[in-house]
């Protein structure tokens, strides 16, 4: 990413640059888990990586919703979700990031399970049908919970425009299998764990 000019005095969080390298701390601190864990992929691997920690922070959540924008700014979409719970605090950020930007964006929530009660509807929030949609989650190793939520929308009549991700453990094969835009802020290189 090329480091955005800001003028005398204002915030460094305001670049994209400034924003990603306070966010990449943020995760290196409070979201690196280090001793054996089990994903939920099932794989089994030496460290976890918590973003719940990072986007339900009052600090690093705001970061998380700039750094996304950024990310996807050359995308073309007017709604952004995932398969709850991973993806919901990514969209909500999101959601107030671009309103802070003066931008309009909604957020919805792809259920794991269609609801049996109420509307029983497996997406929540304002209605996707016909529109150009975002996928989002924290980090993804197999793909499985965006490609869930990516076929929730398309069965709910949205265009998927690209699947976004803050931290890529190994998913971009299975995009790229599925045929689909693939974004990753970080990787585990960034955080010094590859």
């Amino acid at each position: 990413m090329s480091s955005a000019s800001s003028s005398p005095g204002a915030s460094p969080l305001a670049s994209p640059t400034g924003a990603r390298d306070a966010l990449l701390r943020e995760i290196k601190e409070k979201a690196v888990v280090h001793g054996k864990v089990t994903l939920s992929s099932g794989q089994e691997a030496d460290f976890y990586i918590d973003l719940r920690r990072v986007t339900l922070d009052g600090r690093a959540a705001p970061l998380a919703g700039q750094v996304m924008l950024d990310l996807t700014s050359e995308l073309d979409f007017d709604a952004v979700g995932g398969l709850t719970l991973g993806a919901d605090p990514v969209a909500s950020a999101m959601l107030h990031a671009a309103a802070a930007r003066g931008r309009n964006l909604d957020a919805f929530v792809v259920r794991k399970a269609g609801k049996a009660h109420g509307l029983q509807r497996r997406i929540e929030g304002p209605d996707i049908t016909g529109r150009r949609v975002l996928i989002v989650e924290d980090t993804s190793t197999t793909g499985n919970s965006p490609l869930t939520a990516v076929e929730a929308a398309r069965e709910a009549g949205a265009e998927v425009v690209a699947v976004a991700t803050i931290v890529d453990r190994g998913a971009a094969g299975a995009m790229a299998e599925a045929g689909l835009r693939y974004l990753h802020a970080y990787e585990l290189t960034d955080l010094e764990l590859a």
